[in-house]
């Protein structure tokens, strides 16, 4: 439990106090915390709030080279804590997140991977799974995902719009914001969006190369915790009336 980095602890501390005080995260020293599926947007605020300044920020993203393969940053700054010394530069600290992210990738095997996507596409469906539901149903979005692609069907997710909005905190979606012109609007355009949409963590990688097998092509979280997979669309537009209903009775005001 204790977070790697710097941690600023007093002296002449018998062990249990250092220990009290080595899981404390205030004392970590400039302490940076990725949450997984954070948008490289929301990584840009974060060190502007530990210290750095917009145009330095600016700047090292703008110039940071995309590792060979991928078409954007996004996706590739992976999601943990980092800690670092006050010296190090934005740049430096891009570099460490996307060493980690290229780490994981390999490791759940995006790069090896014998489909045809390419390994910036499956980073892109695993930003998608990440954004789309809970851990629990990562392997079973995966497959949603390419079952829409075999089929021609859009992928219809609102992810993609809140993507799109720099929106979080709603699951509630107008009609008005599908027609949004912009190539990540997976209403609008087929196939996958031409980058990910965010930074997903390890579990969201795996599902991404190890779908569950199975027919679904529909799927809607009717109250939080409740995903439920279906292939047909009328059992889909029940639990839609379903949703709707729990969405005016509050009971996704503490949903993520």
């Amino acid at each position: 439990s204790i977070a790697p980095g710097v941690h600023i602890i007093d002296q002449n501390l018998c062990a249990k106090e250092a220990l009290t005080q080595l899981l404390d995260n205030a004392r970590i020293s400039n302490l940076l915390s990725v949450p997984e599926g954070a948008w490289n947007a929301e990584i840009r605020k974060s060190l502007a709030k530990i210290g750095y300044s917009t145009s330095e920020i600016s700047q090292a993203f703008r110039n940071y080279p995309v590792p060979k393969g991928f078409k954007s940053l996004e996706g590739l700054l992976f999601p943990a804590q980092y800690s670092f010394d006050s010296s190090t530069s934005v740049s430096e600290i891009i570099s460490l997140m996307i060493d980690r992210g290229l780490s994981e990738v390999e490791k759940a095997g995006v790069n090896s991977s014998k489909e045809k996507f390419t390994p910036a596409q499956l980073l892109t469906i695993a930003s998608l799974i990440q954004a789309e539901g809970d851990e629990k149903d990562f392997a079973k979005i995966s497959q949603v995902v390419r079952n829409r692609l075999r089929l021609g069907m859009p992928l219809q997710f609102d992810s993609t719009i809140h993507y799109i909005k720099g929106s979080r905190g709603s699951v509630f979606l107008s009609t008005q914001s599908t027609f949004l012109r912009s190539p990540y609007n997976t209403y609008r355009n087929y196939g996958l969006p031409p980058t990910p949409i965010n930074n997903p963590g390890a579990p969201a990688l795996i599902a991404a190369t190890h779908p569950e097998n199975g027919p679904w092509l529909y799927f809607i979280t009717v109250a939080p915790g409740d995903t439920r997979f279906t292939d047909t669309l009328g059992e889909f537009n029940t639990w839609k009336v379903l949703y709707k209903k729990n969405l005016r009775a509050g009971k996704f005001r503490s949903s993520k």
